[in-house]
């Protein structure tokens, strides 16, 4: 009884706080049906002890593993250059129950970095996807991040397709990333989606580069603190635009894109979501066939000149270090880590 009592006022107050946080939230249309914000599953697990167990997950990674190696298992794809780029120190968000996370060091000249690449079996129709990051103090600009995504037929590892258009037969993808936008935004750079679907808009250049798609305001992350990064990826309906793409940041909701989103002017290299945007966004066609969907999600830090020479830096900086812990991803809303104390 009183487990059922505790689950029932956790959905009451989940739904009171997501339409408040809708409600509130710039840019926004009621077509859009509301999402919830704060604690999710997480609160029903403090410290996210035994969240694996939790119906909903698919992932759990907390990196309290003894090596690199053993990771292994959980992953379908593990990309450490000459193991020199992944490596599990001591360190963790305050909430977390483990001593440990997971350093990622790209080293210009060497490597771009790493990634972890999680194949999703089966395909779902809706995830998300909670992971804890810290940037260094002195945190540069970078190139790509972390993300959902599908690719069908599935695969387990990440497809080479920068530049293609994204046929809604074959693949979309959405990355959380740091992006500084040309050198106006301070490195790292402010929160952007980085998104590849059917209806993306053409460059200029004529290839079909990322569009991005900007939170109001471009948050961007703390330097040398743990923040909790929480995005979402619903399929469209086939045949229908109604797909969307969500992001919360320490469990604050930061942008909710979909059918009704205000927002700037739509070109190759994106949109911004405004309150007052000129433009109504119609929506994601994530997918024209029920075959694709959400398959996978990869943990990446990735690296290149490119992203200096974008952002205007002279004289990049040889390492860049960034930090991750507690993962979860899951088919319903996760939160932050939830300590007892709270």
């Amino acid at each position: 009884m009183f487990v059922r009592s505790t689950i029932h006022e956790l959905h009451d107050l989940t739904a009171l706080s997501a339409l408040i946080a809708l409600l509130s939230l710039p840019g926004q249309l009621s077509a859009l049906d509301p999402v919830p914000s704060g604690h999710g599953i997480s609160k029903l697990h403090a410290g996210d002890q035994g969240i694996v167990r939790h119906p909903a997950v698919l992932l759990v990674e907390d990196f309290e593993s003894p090596a690199i190696e053993d990771l292994k298992p959980h992953w379908n794809e593990v990309e450490n250059k000459d193991g020199q780029v992944l490596a599990l120190v001591a360190d963790r968000p305050a909430a977390s129950r483990g001593k440990q996370c997971l350093q990622v060091t790209a080293t210009l000249g060497e490597n771009t970095g790493g990634h972890l690449f999680k194949r999703l079996d089966p395909i779902q129709t809706q995830v998300f996807a909670r992971f804890y990051v810290k940037f260094a103090q002195d945190a540069p600009y970078l190139h790509h991040f972390s993300g959902l995504g599908g690719h069908n037929p599935p695969t387990n590892w990440p497809q080479g397709t920068a530049g293609l258009h994204a046929a809604g037969d074959k693949r979309f993808s959405a990355r959380i990333e740091p992006n500084g936008f040309y050198g106006t935004q301070p490195a790292p750079g402010g929160w952007m989606f980085y998104t590849y679907w059917h209806d993306m808009k053409k460059s200029a250049d004529g290839g079909f580069w990322g569009n991005g798609l900007w939170p109001e305001g471009k948050p961007g992350p703390p330097r040398g603190q743990w923040q909790c990064v929480e995005i979402m990826v619903k399929c469209n309906d086939v045949g229908q635009n109604n797909g969307e793409l969500a992001l919360w940041l320490d469990g604050k909701l930061a942008t909710h894109i979909g059918p009704g989103t205000k927002t700037g002017k739509w070109t190759g290299e994106g949109f911004d979501v405004l309150a007052d945007g000129a433009e109504t966004f119609e929506g994601f066609r994530w997918r024209t066939v029920p075959e694709l969907a959400v398959s996978y999600f990869m943990l990446s830090h990735y690296v290149t000149e490119g992203a200096y020479r974008g952002n205007k830096v002279a004289n990049p900086p040889k390492l860049n270090r960034v930090w991750f812990d507690d993962i979860v991803v899951a088919t319903e809303y996760i939160g932050p880590l939830f300590s007892v104390s709270q």
